[in-house]
């Protein structure tokens, strides 16, 4: 027999341990098949038994050869608890069960890519906040069913009335020259997650959402492109006006888009240039080998190989020059009538870029998304998702404030995101975000979490990173692909987003707003007396 080293890892070691149970088992191969990351395998086991068959006892010694189920023990192919074998086994003979006595934090504690969930949920401020103004005796409260209701945010540069280009002739209003575009959505956007990042299927699942609420709901939700290109037929189509084109540092599928344009039937709801993400400030994407599949290097013009979007924008070093380099270019690129917008990762200098933003002197920046630190990706090391970043909530209400102080509040659109319906409420978050400042709110995570994900905060599957996603959410993988049911994720999407909007109006009118309640502070309350200090909003107890 070989030597046992005690550095061998064995199945007690993993975070994940598999509980199989012989005697229900019928050995059908299913929970192996399903397996992504071969965490299982089929086994012989020499069984000893001892049986009598005659009808007095005889008991008999025999060997006997029994197939069985048996958890590979390595780290590359650890279980992640995803559920897939417990799922798919029609005797429910084996599932994953969570090893609180493992060696996770010597075998694991290193920057290998993982999901896109981070460990700092404990610390989200908006659990400690709370609508507590009601309109009753003093101000009357809307009916939420029968009253009309405007819920619509600007996604554009919007000029104070001292800056309108208008003037009056013959005693007529007559505009002198153009203003810059400004579109108005609803205040939810659904958030950058490219092709590649996402399967076709789900960033198809998404699209179609997209699409269905715009032309049958009514509601003008919004869907940014992610960082890597578009299929050329959707650009080509009627429904690019309602995609947000995302240029990032690696400027991947660029070319493809510019070679488009002549054939745009109609201009996208806007460009945003991604400077940085929340899950991961300063720290460039990255997608693996494994998931380029034919059509993303046909989409973003690459061989089949490592993609690495490099940390910043390449050849631009202060917010001046992104300003003319950038926002002016993308403007010109689509005869100014696009508005381009700008996104951060939330820090201690979003303030100092959006008051630069203000102050510039085109007037052609249409928005500012500020991204937190709770907010998901499959592209960042561990360590920058735990360990960078900052709470997007503070941000938003300093960059509001700043605006206020200068009198130009709601002249650049905020946006905030990461972390928004972290806890399942996504429209009681938007709610208070756009109390504190923002115009409206982009959230990703929530979106896969409708389409089936089952990756969780607490370490289950988060292997977006891999190419091996058991639901076929976050891989290119043809065969796991297909286990996406796309008309059903679709659904799911336009019936959250239906009563996310329902719920918006339950919480605009106890405080009778019948439009977005931005800058609303007073509706607020908090139960830490820090967030409330900080944030500029009454304490209770």
């Amino acid at each position: 027999m070989e030597a046992v080293k005690v550095q061998d890892i064995a199945a007690n070691d993993l975070p994940w341990k598999i509980e199989y149970d012989a005697n229900r088992c019928t050995m059908c191969g299913s929970c192996v098949a399903s397996c992504t990351f071969k965490a299982i395998k089929v086994e012989v086991q020499r069984k000893s038994v001892t049986i009598s068959q005659a009808n007095q006892p005889e008991p008999v010694h025999i060997q006997q050869a029994v197939p069985i189920i048996k958890q590979v023990a390595d780290v590359s192919c650890a279980c992640r608890g995803c559920g897939m074998c417990e799922r798919v086994c029609p005797n429910n003979a084996i599932r994953a069960v969570r090893n609180v006595d493992n060696r996770r934090n010597l075998l694991f504690n290193r920057p290998i890519k993982r999901g896109g969930r981070t460990n700092l949920n404990a610390q989200r401020t908006l659990d400690k906040i709370i609508v507590g103004r009601i309109s009753q005796m003093t101000d009357p409260s809307l009916d939420s069913i029968r009253h009309t209701f405007d819920i619509r945010a600007p996604l554009g540069r919007v000029l104070s009335p001292k800056e309108l280009p208008f003037e009056i002739v013959d005693g007529k209003l007559v505009a002198n020259k153009k203003t810059p575009p400004v579109r108005w959505i609803y205040p939810l956007i659904f958030s950058d997650m490219s092709i590649g990042a996402l399967s076709t299927r789900a960033w198809e699942a998404v699209a179609m959402a997209a699409a269905y609420l715009n032309e049958k709901c009514g509601l003008p939700v919004r869907m940014s492109s992610g960082e890597g290109g578009m299929p050329v037929k959707l650009m080509e189509s009627d429904y690019l006006k309602y995609f947000i084109i995302q240029i990032a540092s690696g400027h991947f599928g660029w070319n493809r888009i510019i070679k488009t344009m002549p054939r745009m039937k109609v201009d996208p709801a806007g460009v945003l240039i991604k400077i940085g993400q929340g899950a991961k400030p300063g720290d460039g994407g990255l997608l693996q080998a494994e998931k380029v599949a034919p059509h993303v290097q046909a989409i973003r013009g690459v061989p089949k190989a490592t993609l690495s979007s490099p940390p910043n924008h390449q050849g631009l070093y202060s917010i001046e020059e992104s300003v003319q380099k950038m926002h002016l270019s993308l403007n010109a690129a689509f005869g100014f009538r696009v508005p381009v917008a700008i996104k951060c990762a939330a820090s201690s200098t979003s303030v100092s870029v959006y008051n630069n933003l203000l102050r510039d002197p085109y007037k052609i920046c249409g928005g500012f998304f500020i991204d937190g630190i709770q907010g998901g990706t499959g592209a960042a090391n561990e360590i920058s998702l735990d360990h960078t970043g900052h709470p997007v909530v503070s941000k938003i209400r300093d960059c509001y404030l700043a605006a206020v102080d200068q009198g130009s509040q709601g002249q650049i659109p905020l946006y905030g995101g990461g972390g928004i319906g972290l806890t399942g409420n996504a429209a009681a978050d938007a709610f208070k975000m756009i109390c504190l400042g923002a115009n409206g709110v982009f959230c990703g995570k929530i979106l896969i979490q409708l389409l089936g994900c089952v990756g969780n905060e607490n370490g289950r599957c988060n292997a977006c990173n891999t190419g091996k996603c058991p639901t076929g959410i976050c891989t290119q993988n043809p065969r796991l692909v297909k286990r996406l049911d796309v008309d059903k994720g679709a659904q799911r999407i336009v019936d959250y987003v239906l009563a996310f909007d329902a719920e918006l109006r339950k919480l605009m009118a106890p405080i009778g707003n019948s439009s977005l309640p931005v800058g609303r502070s007073d509706a607020l309350v908090s139960t830490d007396k820090a967030i409330a200090d900080k944030l500029g909003i009454q304490y209770v107890c």
